[in-house]
């Protein structure tokens, strides 16, 4: 926002005064906020740092000690800059203890060698202040309009991310506390050279403060949060040694808050161009309507939800190559109608509709006389038959909640269907029957359902971090060579024969293991406790 003193010296006013710059070349980048124009030589308890002082010199003292005060005096307080129009006191040139002491204090002392205008110095100077000011706000008053459009919009992460990059000019990256990459926009670079190697360099790179700049990488960094609940970084990668300026800052920043907001507002969007069904499970889920509502529309239906046993179920299409987002659609369109016809077909009665892209959810309502596990199963065996006739393997993944008994607890079984499903689709247990439950993901599965959330990737970091940093600047794996152990029972021998290494080698990097992490390895609690972290780690990486 404020020009440095090279600037200044650059305009035009100043140019036809000659200047020389004679001590304090080092400073010359430094701001001017303001220019002062004064002969008093003891002027300094008047500033507030940052202004260019002008004089002829015609009140300096004569003695070399009071000179060398005067410039302390000005250098301690912060000024930028001293110009001196010679002529008046000084002929020829400065007093060369002047020269001096600001050479010392590395101010920049500039001699003027015809004489200006002083007061159009301080015009020039100020109207170049106040325009770049102005600019500055104007452009702030862009970016804060830009991204309030984004906000009431509900724009995703990576159209915000796209916008921070655009407006930066420079790559820009969404990571989580485990420095997973969530959404990123190279500004027209290589995403390759982007992303390579991301973990480990954004682990060398810690600021202060909520947003802070690494001279060493060129990062602009700010954390991603609300509510005192912070759960990422957004990072604009400049290059090394560069000082971002601040309007880079005021962009960074309402990116990180309009992500955070949009994360807090996000709702299912289709559920508004979905049929019946889809908005009555939409607004179980969302609280977007009344127990009542919900129980006086599903009733008009012929879908009796009260007084009876409701079962959530997800079903996700497996496998397959990526669709566009038409195709994908018309996908699911069909396999909602398959579902809900697999359920006529054998006389279950239940709510069904897309919840998403890639799964059909339902609402399963079960009679006194309906028996639970027959019911679905018969629904699994009939959708499998419908979805691929004569296929090996079932084309999708069939998940259900806990049984309630009430439609206020209705949300509960619907989401745990939905969490079943997505555990089970990551787990590396697989079912043999016909659909997944809560306890057929065991641990791994619960993991990945939390994989996103705050508290286990700060788990994590506090159990990992230190040997994921240490990894990641010596180019070591130790946090493989733990896994190893602990995934052996902590066998040491069998552990070193898994690792193919020998066994004094191996039990060296279990004890470097333990300097780093601060821990025991003989210890069970300490053994479990990193055994969760690193299924944790493996969850959020995937």
């Amino acid at each position: 926002m404020f020009p440095t003193v090279a600037e200044v010296l650059g305009l035009d006013v100043l140019r036809r005064g000659n200047p020389r710059v004679v001590a304090g070349k080092s400073g010359l980048d430094a701001p001017v906020r303001w220019v002062h124009i004064s002969e008093l030589a003891d002027i300094a308890g008047m500033l507030h740092g940052g202004e260019l002082v002008l004089t002829t010199g015609v009140m300096l003292p004569a003695d070399k000690e009071s000179l060398a005060r005067y410039i302390g005096e000005l250098a301690d307080v912060g000024a930028a800059g001293l110009v001196v129009e010679l002529g008046r006191r000084y002929a020829d040139e400065l007093p060369r203890p002047l020269v001096r002491a600001a050479e010392r204090r590395g101010l920049p002392l500039v001699e003027l060698r015809t004489e200006v205008r002083f007061v159009a110095v301080t015009e020039a100077v100020h109207e170049h202040v106040v325009n770049a000011q102005l600019t500055e706000l104007r452009a702030s008053e862009s970016v804060h309009q830009i991204f309030n459009e984004l906000s009431v919009e509900g724009a995703e992460p990576a159209e915000i991310v796209r916008e921070v990059a655009r407006l930066a000019g420079a790559p820009v990256v969404l990571e989580n506390l485990t420095h997973q990459v969530l959404a990123f926009d190279p500004a027209g670079g290589d995403p390759q050279a982007l992303l390579d190697g991301w973990e480990r360099r954004s682990r060398s790179v810690a600021t202060a403060g909520r947003t802070g700049h690494d001279a060493r990488t060129g990062w602009l960094v700010t954390s991603v949060g609300a509510r005192g609940r912070d759960w990422g970084r957004l990072v604009v990668v400049g290059e090394p040694g560069t000082v971002p300026p601040p309007r880079l800052t005021v962009v960074l920043e309402r990116g990180a808050a309009t992500l955070a907001l949009n994360r807090l507002l996000e709702r299912d969007r289709e559920s508004l161009e979905r049929q019946t069904h889809r908005t009555l499970l939409s607004g179980i889920l969302t609280h977007a309507l009344t127990v009542s509502d919900v129980a006086l529309r599903a009733r008009a239906l012929g879908v009796p939800l009260e007084g009876r046993r409701l079962v959530g179920v997800m079903l996700r299409l497996r496998g397959g190559p990526a669709s566009a987002a038409l195709e994908a659609q018309a996908r699911l369109r069909d396999f909602t109608e398959t579902a809900a016809q697999a359920a006529r077909e054998r006389g279950l009665t239940a709510l069904i509709g897309g919840l998403d892209d890639g799964g059909v959810g339902m609402l399963v309502s079960l009679g006194p006389a309906d028996e639970e596990h027959a019911a679905l199963e018969g629904f699994a065996a009939a959708l499998d038959r419908l979805a691929e006739p004569g296929a090996s393997a079932p084309a999708f993944l069939m998940a259900a909640g806990s049984s309630v008994g009430s439609l206020r607890d209705a949300r509960r079984t619907l989401l745990e269907a939905a969490q079943v499903a997505d555990a089970a689709e990551h787990s590396q247990t697989r079912k043999a029957g016909t659909y997944y439950r809560l306890p057929d993901v065991r641990l791994r599965g619960l993991l990945h359902l939390l994989r996103d959330d705050a508290r286990l990737q700060t788990y994590v970091e506090r159990e990992l971090g230190p040997l994921l940093a240490y990894d990641a600047e010596n180019g070591t794996d130790l946090v493989g060579m733990l896994g190893v152990y602990l995934s052996h029972g902590r066998n040491k021998s069998a552990a070193a024969d898994a690792a193919h290494m020998s066994r004094p080698s191996f039990y060296d990097r279990l004890h470097r293991v333990e300097r780093i992490l601060s821990t025991d390895l003989d210890q069970v609690e300490s053994c479990l406790s990193l055994h969760v972290a690193l299924l944790a780690l493996e969850a959020v990486r995937r």
